[in-house]
């Protein structure tokens, strides 16, 4: 039997300027934008080339705004993705490089973190 993840959720305090962050300078697609109800706003967004997508939005989430670490993308040039995620505007350390890989590490607007790993030649 085949489990995939699909979606996972974001918590974040303002919907609109997190759909831009992730859209206008981290690149996701928006696949999806429904106010399904007075209380709950849809927003799913998915990263270039992921078959993985998050979730954000209004009652999305019990989880504090910025509260979710360790989110992590991975890519086949970390370098590029820099220079591309510097490029529009966000805030992204520096390459470091660690025995199991290459990173950059940036943050959301509330703070949610995310590593974006270079993939490495497995032995």
């Amino acid at each position: 039997m085949d489990m995939k993840l699909e979606v996972i959720p974001v918590p974040v305090s303002d919907a609109d300027e997190a759909k831009a962050f992730y859209t206008e300078k981290a690149g996701f697609t928006a696949d999806h934008d429904h106010q399904v109800s007075p209380e709950l706003r849809f927003i799913q967004l998915t990263p270039p080339g992921s078959a993985c997508s998050i979730v954000i939005g209004d009652g999305i989430s019990k989880s504090p705004p910025g509260s979710l670490q360790g989110l992590q993308l991975v890519v086949s040039d970390v370098e590029a993705v820099h220079a591309e995620l510097t490029g529009r505007g966000v805030e992204v350390s520096e390459v470091q490089d660690f025995p199991w890989g290459r990173f950059v590490f940036f943050s959301d607007p509330d703070g949610n973190g995310w590593a974006v790993q270079e993939v490495q030649a497995r032995g």
